[in-house]
């Protein structure tokens, strides 16, 4: 396995008001980028990723920028190396076949809710303020958290807390606020904070922030759009090309974990006749994930949570 240097501190003129991107040196080192290539940056946020690749590029190397939040198109750098596609980048194949690309040399993407959204009230995605409980990335996109709430049955909401949130008692939080939005609509962050009160467990803090978490991936269905993403990149990579994922909790970086792994979302199954793993198109660069070294959980304390995969698919 190739190593992959960590604990380089960002330098101070990628730290942004938007976002600071995380990982920032590994990603860029295990992207292996080469100057006239063509890298795609799937959740281009603040641009912190995207300008650290095209420094790297030369006149001819290319960059295509995904980001379904229309906030994202503020921070585009004026440089005619770069396309900017404001779409879901579940539509990655989709939209590079629109502008005649059928190949790249490397695809990367930060899965975590950048600082901006969660630092902007209005759209509901933090706890520190009460607004509508909105946590649409995507503004075209109609299902909102307090439709969710609205709508999900009590059976929906325990798995949904249960598998997105891992909340102790989503049964229990599930009941609540059925019983709770038949009295009074659930559509603000305080007036969910006030519905479920009484079954909060352990540090509140906590405790919401998995609740939220938990709304905000079936809102955005965030695992459905990684999946398919990843099985996209397959046909995308160029031979020995590579894929940067930075996720920020266990649920989507075992999907990450298992899709290099084995080419598949399930741990690598043993052939029965043979004793056979399921052979990924993909060889892992690092075989661990990188996280934050110390320099930069100083600069930015969100990068504790953060893990680092690189795959490079095989020629």
């Amino acid at each position: 396995m190739s190593n992959i240097k960590k604990d380089t501190a960002i330098p101070n003129s990628q730290l942004q008001n938007y976002h600071v991107p995380v990982l920032l040196n590994e990603t860029i080192e295990g992207l292996n980028i080469q100057p006239d290539g063509i890298y795609v940056d799937c959740t281009f946020g603040g641009g912190g990723h995207s300008c650290a690749i095209l420094e790297r590029l030369n006149e001819n190397g290319r960059l295509v920028a995904f980001d379904q939040d229309d906030d994202a198109r503020k921070n585009l750098p004026d440089d005619d190396r770069v396309l900017f596609v404001p779409q879901n980048f579940r539509h990655i194949q989709r939209f590079l076949r629109l502008h005649k690309i059928n190949a790249v040399d490397g695809i990367m993407a930060d899965l975590g809710v950048s600082s901006h959204q969660f630092d902007e009230a209005d759209r509901g995605f933090s706890i520190r303020f009460d607004a509508d409980l909105d946590m649409r990335m995507d503004q075209r996109q109609s299902i909102t958290a307090a439709d969710v709430l609205k709508n999900f049955s009590e059976g929906q909401l325990h798995k949904l807390f249960e598998q997105y949130g891992e909340v102790t008692n989503s049964k229990t939080l599930a009941k609540t606020i059925v019983q709770q939005r038949s009295v009074t609509a659930i559509k603000t962050i305080n007036e969910l904070k006030q519905a479920v009160q009484a079954v909060v467990k352990g540090n509140p803090q906590k405790y919401f922030a998995q609740v939220f978490q938990a709304l905000r991936i079936e809102v955005n269905d965030e695992f459905g759009a990684l999946r398919e993403l990843l099985q996209q990149s397959i046909v995308l990579l160029k031979p020995s090309a590579r894929i940067a994922i930075i996720t920020f909790h266990s649920l989507e970086d075992r999907i990450v974990k298992n899709f290099f792994r084995s080419g598949t979302f399930t741990e690598a199954e043993v052939d029965e006749v043979y004793g056979n793993k399921t052979e990924s198109p993909l060889r892992l660069v690092n075989k661990k994930p990188i996280t934050a070294g110390a320099a930069e959980l100083k600069l930015n304390p969100r990068s504790r949570s953060a893990k680092l995969r690189v795959a490079e698919k095989k020629p």
